[in-house]
Order: C-alpha cells, then sequence, then structure tokens
C-alpha cells in the first residue's frame, strides 16, 4: 500500500498536464500511487497520459459531472493512506518534496498536513507565496475555525489522511473549502510543514467562474458558522482586502 495517493484531474490539459507528470517523476521516492482522471478530453491530453504511462498507476478516461465529480473518482480509486490533489499545471515544489513530506509523515501520523504554496503563472513565471500575494495568512496551528474568512489553505498544499476524507459536493464551486473545513472538523492532529508543498497555476475554475464561486463560497461559510456569523465575517474580508489591495499600492 503506497502511503500517498496523488490525484490529478484533467480536461482539455494538453498545455499543462506533462509539466505535472514530470514534477512526480523527479522526486526522489516511488513510495506513492499516481492517479490521473480525465472527463473525456477531446485535445492531445490522453497522447500526453499514454507517453507516460509508465510514469501513472493507474487511469481513466470518460464523461463526468463536472470538476468535483472528477475528485470524487480519484478519492474512491486511491489505495494510499493519505491523498493529495495535483491539477493539471501543478507540480510538486522540488524533487526532496515528497521525500520530506514522507519523512514527516512517518515520524508523525498526523492527519493532515499542510503548508504553503508558491503560484505561479502559465508560463512557469514565479508570481509569490500564497500568504504574501493574498490576503490570506497561513496559520502555524490550523483549526477549521481559521476558515472562517475563507480559505487559509491552497488546496493543492493540504494533504489528509484518506479514512477522514469526504467526497466532494459536486454542485459547489467551493467544494474544495467545504473538504478542507471537514477534513479538518475529523482530524485529531494537523500539522504544518516547515517547507513547500507545491507550486499552483493561477486562474482555475473558480477564477473561471469568479461571481458564482463568491456565491458558493458564501454558502459553504453559512453551514458551517451559520448566517449571521458569516455575514459580520464578510465585512472583515471586504476590510481585509481593501487593506491589502491598499498596501500593494502603497508599495508600488
Amino acid at each position: 500500500m503506497p502511503t500517498v495517493s496523488i490525484i490529478t484531474i484533467t480536461y482539455n490539459a494538453e498545455r499543462f498536464l506533462e509539466r505535472t507528470i514530470l514534477s512526480l517523476a523527479a522526486q526522489e521516492t516511488t513510495n506513492y500511487e499516481y492517479i490521473i482522471v480525465d472527463g473525456a478530453s477531446k485535445d492531445g491530453t490522453l497522447d500526453i497520459i499514454k507517453r507516460h504511462e509508465h510514469l501513472i498507476t493507474n487511469w481513466v478516461s470518460e464523461p463526468d459531472k463536472g470538476l468535483y465529480d472528477a475528485m470524487n473518482k480519484g478519492l474512491h480509486r486511491a489505495t494510499g493512506n493519505y491523498v493529495w490533489f495535483m491539477n493539471a499545471g501543478d507540480e510538486l515544489h522540488d524533487a526532496q518534496t515528497l521525500p520530506k513530506l514522507l519523512a514527516q509523515i512517518k515520524a508523525t501520523s498526523s492527519d493532515i498536513y499542510y503548508s504553503d504554496a508558491l503560484f505561479v503563472r502559465d508560463d512557469g513565471s514565479t508570481v509569490g507565496l500564497r500568504s504574501q500575494v493574498t490576503p490570506h495568512t497561513l496559520p502555524r496551528n490550523l483549526t477549521w475555525r481559521d476558515m472562517a474568512l475563507g480559505m487559509k489553505v491552497c488546496h493543492q498544499a493540504f494533504v489528509a489522511k484518506q479514512s477522514i476524507a469526504p467526497d466532494y459536493p459536486t454542485d459547489n464551486l467551493s467544494a474544495d473549502l467545504d473538504w478542507e473545513i471537514r477534513c479538518l472538523k475529523a482530524a485529531k492532529r494537523i500539522e504544518y510543514v516547515p517547507f513547500i508543498l507545491c507550486k499552483y497555476l493561477i486562474g482555475g475554475l473558480s477564477v473561471q467562474q469568479h461571481r458564482r464561486s463568491l456565491t458558493d463560497r458564501f454558502n459553504v461559510l453559512v453551514t458551517h458558522f451559520g448566517l449571521l456569523p458569516t455575514l459580520l465575517n464578510h465585512g472583515q474580508i471586504l476590510w481585509r482586502a481593501w487593506q491589502f489591495k491598499n498596501r500593494q499600492n502603497i508599495s508600488t
């Protein structure tokens, strides 16, 4: 049984998938499985998968009901003790990322491991650490209540035991926030790792459908924190965003 199941969701991802696969191939360990769930891509995605099939534990290409339906398929295929989503275009930070994470898991067996994420553009150029280029600070002692003001941890920098990982709701563009909160609620031990876990390709589905994503995020937060606290917290979210933007304008 592999320690970690790394899962990649793809759909017409020929521009970016190879960088994800190669970042796994560079890892100086083999104690993981790699799963790709493709939504019946119509571009060259399958050609890339077949070219690198020797690096992939198993893969499937079939129609799905959207991103989170595909992520559920990945969860159900995973056999590792931990699950880690690394979608097309995202990368493990460097060749030592997985060996360092596995050493941490062996030492502590926590329910969740998390860290910062390095944001990168389509061309691979660096934007900066998520905790520095967005208003989201990264707590060193994370709990589910830290999510009251939104997603504190990038989904690709969040590794959870499969035994506490629920299915994703498939009709919500902020299902990753809901998933992290549910994992955190179920976890007994949550551990920050002092190294960057991933390079995150900016511009995903929630960015492309920003307005609906904000509405879905509000609904997730109401579910977990209640209506009145969520309304009050959104005042803080707006104030925090204004302060962050103002600081950026001053620094430039």
